[in-house]
């Protein structure tokens, strides 16, 4: 990987805490983060997919099983890391879930939960039990969406879930200035991850709609994790220290021009 130009060791001796980070935007952004001296904390779903994870990032990185959607595991995972650690530096709530369509007449009641249970309810609890660990100039970000602003046909539900998201980083900054404690929304656009490959789609049928997609967006492609996940790193370091309640679009102009 080509690194000149590049500045190391901007989170130094911190911690970090990532949900969902045993794939695609989540272990981008734990890699950078390491690759900046973090020591990070990953959570997710499957042990298997997690012990891949810390193989691949290689150092400074511990793993802990968990749904973010459950708080039980939620204070494992912090239990884990304040007994490794003795304190939480950055939060990247990043677990969430996209892969469910429906048109409005087709929405159903497990769609919203399943939705909303995660994307809103795990998401408002992963930053909240994060509190009594977290120092003053802490940083807190949200993976949030560029669905959030964009009107999507059969994404209402997933798009609803992110604009909340985004309602909510403007909302804890003000409960967190005492604390000096920044949150930002982060918002993706198309990424090149695996959740596109939990949908109910043959590949032609994907195929077909990559392509109806990518010739919307301004670059003409789709974006990388690693992309993503150097502006995380931004929003997690000190160079954004005067930076609150933003959402920050990576999405290569498609909902700005």
């Amino acid at each position: 990987m080509e690194n000149r130009g590049r500045r190391y060791g901007r989170l130094e001796n911190k911690v970090a805490v990532i949900t969902g980070g045993s794939s695609g935007i989540g272990l981008a952004t734990a890699e950078r983060f390491v690759a900046e001296g973090a020591h990070v904390f990953i959570n997710g779903r499957e042990q298997r997919r997690l012990e891949a994870a810390v193989a691949k990032i290689g150092r400074n990185v511990t793993a802990v099983q968990g749904d973010a959607s459950k708080l039980a595991d939620l204070d494992r995972l912090y239990a884990k890391s304040f007994e490794e650690k003795g304190r939480v530096d950055i939060v990247f709530a990043n677990a969430g879930i996209g892969n469910q369509m429906a048109p409005l007449a087709d929405i159903t009641e497990a769609q919203i939960d399943e939705t909303f249970h995660l994307n809103v309810r795990g998401l408002i609890f992963t930053v909240q039990k994060a509190l009594p660990f977290m120092h003053e100039g802490g940083s807190i970000i949200l993976n949030a969406s560029t669905a959030s602003v964009k009107g999507i046909g059969g994404l209402s539900v997933y798009a609803a879930s992110k604009a909340a998201v985004r309602s909510l980083a403007r909302s804890w900054t003000t409960d967190l200035k005492g604390r000096n404690i920044r949150v930002n929304a982060l918002s993706p656009g198309y990424t090149e991850t695996s959740i596109f490959e939990t949908l109910d789609w043959t590949r032609e049928q994907f195929e077909t709609v990559k392509k109806e997609i990518t010739n919307t967006i301004p670059f003409g492609r789709w974006g990388q994790p690693r992309e993503i996940a150097e502006a995380a790193l931004f929003l997690a370091s000190s160079e954004s220290s005067y930076i609150s309640g933003i959402e920050l679009f990576v999405d290569g102009g498609a909902v700005q021009v």
